[in-house]
């Protein structure tokens, strides 16, 4: 065992022995991991800190309104329906590859919605 991990290990043992590891939220839960397999494995660290500090890269924030909005298609009215297709049809070409690699249920729904 290296050093680094010896002083690790001595750190967890002493932080339980003083009770500092007790009551914390989630204790005893099951942790919630986000499956990251499609993310490159040399950029997972760095998207990681990107969303824990509430970021997103520019296609996962293009990704995540194109969402929305076939949410949001779904509930408003003629009028702003022309402009919400109009916008989703603008992310599709700014998401390019990733747009094709979305569900099919969903990219069959954005067709049926561009043909109506």
């Amino acid at each position: 065992m290296w050093l680094i991990d010896k002083l690790a290990e001595q750190a967890i043992d002493k932080a339980r022995r003083e009770g500092q590891l007790d009551n914390l939220p989630g204790e005893g839960k099951p942790q919630q991991l986000e499956d990251d397999s499609q993310v490159p494995e040399q950029l997972r660290a760095g998207y990681r800190l990107l969303k824990n500090g509430g970021f997103l890269p520019p296609e996962l924030e293009a990704r995540k309104e194109y969402l929305a909005l076939h949410e949001l298609l779904e509930t408003v009215e003629a009028p702003q329906k022309a402009e919400l297709q109009r916008r989703l049809r603008q992310l599709e070409l700014i998401l390019g590859d990733r747009f094709r690699q979305l569900p099919a249920a969903v990219k069959q729904q954005a067709a049926a919605r561009s043909r109506e």
